[in-house]
């Protein structure tokens, strides 16, 4: 059943605020179970808004009780005014600016959907973004109100010693009571309500200081449980060098006196930016060698970065309307990539942001949840939080770049700091900056934000011996979507290169004689052809450099020009990217053998052989020869095949694969092993990172191997580990199989870890992806485990969020018991949160390419849940999305 009324919100309905509110004071009596807040509003009528005089003033309020209301001083009675279970409405206001106070009463304790005010393991915070403040005080709760905000906090100094607030401390004290103190919080930058933060509680931390580019001294500190300092070390280091960062590549400097970091362990989302007072899920701020794994390392060093750029790209700047999300979003996911590529290596870091978008953000592209950057409707907005708002947006701005080049793209950058400063913006005011900075004319690119869909490029090359001339021909086709079928053909920078048949790479030419500025090829038409001049012999084409338009690409190339590339091309990215095409057709063809019961065909041998010469160079850093080894996912296969999908014969075809890499390069892949031995102390820098990723990749092909000794290494490398890099790698293979230590090691994971909330996820995880039949069973069991809560975003993620989106075998069995089981969590989450239930349904987002039996099941699955009494707008608009298709 669908919610009441639920409302569809429409960019073409945007109108400005019919009133602002310039300054609001609060004041909190902390307490878990009733916490007053009290308010002030400084209200004025909106000067641009088309809205007659005396209009009634509406805010927003969800979960509130109300205790008060007054204008300028004066009571109201309950018949000046109307509350429902959403709004506050004021009929008659003053025509003049006026004070609004509000006195509301809330239950953090009870807030089991994490948004608002809320305690998280005794500690007080909350999470505005992106409706959360009208859990805290009736409000205009859009993103284009912008006031400056000044909060007092009290609480009893016993449950809360630590009182934090947005911007700068101004006071703290203690009461005369005794047992209650203090903190008042000054922010002077006018900030949307979504901004807000508010923390309170018993916690430790780590301080250090930071001096601008222009010599002011900031205090930092991050803020974690007790016993939790040494912890933080690395999110300090990653803060730190984050602010440096953005000082030397967009020459913006921190703008107030402290910068303040809390971890909390329970978080719908990874981090939030709120001004000067970033709320972090634990898991991105904890690490320590023992606890948290490499890409726990990177994770932290990146989220930090994130949420610290954010202070610029949609803290100064904000959105004018949820609808420009990606605006904030996907422009500093562009700068924290950028600063994650400059601080580790820059060709693999575009590896990894490539695998991301193609698993996460091509799959929605591709099925009924499928949306432009900048959507034209949605019903809740935490649904909009995506791949597609994130990743393709980020995929917007950097081709951004590479049209106008570096140069161009920093000044139109600057103009847009400079002129929007303290504003909520749209896309069109970011794309004119560009504009006006470059003089170049952006209303062609603007259509990447309005069209949803994952364009393909199908080319062709043909070469003229006689005229010494190569021809590349590309054609735009794009695929339909849900209510999109016809599309127009985009603006794709695609950067191209030639190369000979001697392996060097050939200048590129146009017909005149003109050099090619940086290999880049502009398509603008459906259908475009280039010709090149000075083509000595038959070029290998190397298509796509650098992923640099979020596109597919259909190119006839042979699998002896795959080898080649994989040998000679001097774009890193694309000698990947002609391994991992390589590796895909492999397992495509894998997968048909199976189905049709034959046997594969030589194609697998060859591509073992050429990943083998190509991992073998020892020119390459240990992290890239690590994602050459790195076969495609099973979800990534699915991807390509695209419909009546198998996974089942998928998981068969791909553990063939690994199981002939591994025995084909055995001793090459021993030998990376023992040579990537680790020695010395731990280090998280990106070249230890490497060595053991390298490690660990050679480790995974050697025991799809399966021989005793391969077993016997495997025992070894998790028993003898002495880093949680090693432990967690090595217990996740052993989890999903059948290895004889498999229960031990299990056994002692748990009991040397169960103390730790964070580490233990590792252990849910593991078992999360065995994918042998007894799965289900066992996963519904630790369901009942004491350690597992359905309360608790991370239990969630680690157990019921990875079996529904990394074992694939057992989540879509063909009995439909993988379906059901994720369909009642889902179900049994939305009762209390919402968010973290529509996000773990999104693993349905494919079902309508499985095959006839599974989509069947997947089906059912889904109409039950659409027939839920009560469900919330969250889980109600992705599931009739998804049956819609």
């Amino acid at each position: 059943m669908k919610p009441d009324t639920p409302r569809t919100h429409r960019l073409k309905d945007y109108r400005p605020p019919a009133y602002l509110v310039d300054h609001v004071d609060l004041d909190f009596a902390l307490d878990p179970t009733r916490t007053e807040v009290r308010a002030a509003l400084k209200i004025r009528r909106n000067p641009a808004a088309d809205a007659p005089a005396g209009k009634a003033l509406i805010l927003d309020g969800e979960q509130l009780e109300l205790g008060g209301v007054a204008i300028d001083g004066k009571p109201l009675s309950p018949g000046d005014y109307a509350v429902d279970d959403k709004t506050l409405t004021i009929p008659k206001v003053p025509a003049k600016p006026f004070t609004l106070s509000l006195t509301t009463f809330i239950n953090p304790e009870e807030n089991k959907a994490l948004q608002g005010l809320y305690r998280s393991r005794g500690v007080f915070c909350t999470q505005c973004e992106a409706e959360g403040f009208r859990r805290i005080t009736y409000f205009p709760d859009r993103p284009d109100v912008l006031s400056t905000y000044t909060c007092r906090i009290e609480a009893d100094t016993a449950l809360a010693p630590i009182l934090l607030g947005n911007g700068n401390p101004v006071e703290r004290g203690k009461l005369a009571r005794g047992t209650r103190h203090f903190a008042v919080w000054h922010d002077p930058h006018p900030k949307p309500c979504y901004l807000f933060a508010l923390v309170g509680g018993d916690l430790a931390h780590v301080a250090s200081t930071f001096k601008t580019m222009s010599g002011r001294k900031v205090d930092l500190k991050v803020y974690v449980e007790h016993g939790k300092e040494a912890r933080a070390a690395w999110a300090m280091d990653s803060l730190k060098r984050s602010m440096r960062w953005d000082e030397r590549r967009f020459g913006r400097e921190y703008d107030l006196d402290v910068f303040n970091i809390v971890a909390v362990s329970d978080f719908n989302m990874g981090a939030m930016e709120n001004k000067g007072l970033n709320i972090f899920n634990d898991r991105l701020i904890l690490a320590s060698p023992e606890t948290a794994t490499d890409a726990n390392f990177e994770s932290i060093e990146s989220v930090v970065a994130h949420e610290y750029f954010h202070n610029w790209t949609g803290n100064r700047i904000t959105c004018r309307d949820w609808f420009q999300l990606c605006l904030k979003e996907g422009l500093t996911v562009y700068r924290d990539q950028e600063f994650s590529a400059d601080e580790r290596s820059a060709t693999v870091q575009r590896i990894l942001d490539v695998r991301l978008l193609r698993s996460t953000q091509f799959t929605e592209d591709a099925g009924p949840l499928a949306h432009p950057v900048r959507p034209e409707a949605f019903i809740e907005i935490n649904n909009f939080y995506t791949p597609t708002v994130y990743e393709k947006g980020a995929e917007l701005v950097r081709m951004i770049e590479t049209i106008l080049g570096r140069e161009d793209f920093r000044r139109g950058m600057d103009l847009y700091f400079e002129r929007h400063d303290g504003e909520a913006a749209t896309i069109e005011d970011f794309l004119k900056s560009f504009e006006d900075a470059s003089g170049r004319d952006l209303s062609h690119f603007k259509l990447w934000y309005g069209q949803a869909g994952t364009p393909e490029l199908v080319c062709s090359l043909a070469y003229d011996k006689a005229k010494k001339q190569a021809e590349l021909k590309f054609e735009q086709v794009l695929p339909p979507t849900p209510g999109e079928s016809k599309k127009k053909p985009l603006h794709i920078p695609v950067r191209v290169g030639l190369i000979g048949a001697n392996g060097q790479e050939i200048a590129l030419k146009r017909e005149t004689g003109e050099a090619i500025e940086d290999g880049v090829l502009h398509l603008t038409k459906r259908t475009q052809t280039f010709r090149f001049s000075d083509v000595p012999s038959s070029p290998v084409p190397s298509i796509l450099r650098g992923f640099s338009a979020p596109v597919n690409v259909t190119f006839n190339l042979s699998d002896r020009e795959l080898e080649f590339l994989m040998a000679h091309d001097s774009d890193l990215f694309n000698r990947w990217q002609a391994a991992n095409t390589y590796a895909t057709r492999t397992l495509v063809d894998m997968v048909k053998s199976l189905r049709k019961g034959e046997k594969p065909n030589g194609r697998a041998s060859g591509f073992v052989k050429a990943l083998g010469i190509a991992v073998g160079l020892d020119d390459h850093e240990a992290a890239y020869r690590a994602e050459l080894l790195k076969l495609p996912s099973q979800a990534d296969i699915a991807r390509v095949i695209g419909r009546n999908v198998d996974p089942g014969l998928i998981f068969r075809a791909h553990r063939q694969l690994a199981k002939l890499t591994g025995t084909t390069l055995g001793s090459l892949l021993e030998g990376l092993y023992d040579e990537a031995k680790p020695s010395g102390s731990f280090s998280p820098d990106a070249k230890s990172a490497g060595q053991r990723a390298l490690r660990n990749a050679a480790l995974t092909l050697l025991t799809a191997r399966g021989t005793a000794a391969d077993e016997a290494r495997l025992a070894n490398h998790f028993f003898k580990a002495g880093n949680m890099t090693d432990e967690q790698h090595a217990l996740m293979l052993l989890a999903a199989g059948s290895h004889p230590a498999r229960e031990k090691a299990l056994a002692r994971f748990h009991d040397r870890w169960k103390d730790d909330h964070l580490v233990i996820d590792f252990w849910f995880a593991a078992q999360a992806q065995y994918p042998q039949r007894p799965a289900i069973a066992q996963i519904k069991a630790l369901t009942r485990h004491p350690l597992f809560s359905l309360t608790a975003p991370n239990k969630v993620r680690a157990l019921v969020g990875t079996f529904a989106m990394q074992n694939q075998v057992q989540f879509h069995r063909p009995d439909g018991a993988g379906y059901d089981f994720v369909a009642k969590q889902v179900l049994a989450i939305d009762r209390f949160n919402p968010s973290i239930a529509a996000r773990m349904l999104v693993a349905f987002r494919s079902w309508h390419t499985l095959e006839a039996e599974r989509r069947a099941a997947a089906k059912t699955a889904l109409q039950g849940v659409a027939k839920t009494p009560n469900l919330s707008a969250d889980v109600y608009e992705i599931v009739s999305k998804m049956l819609d298709q």
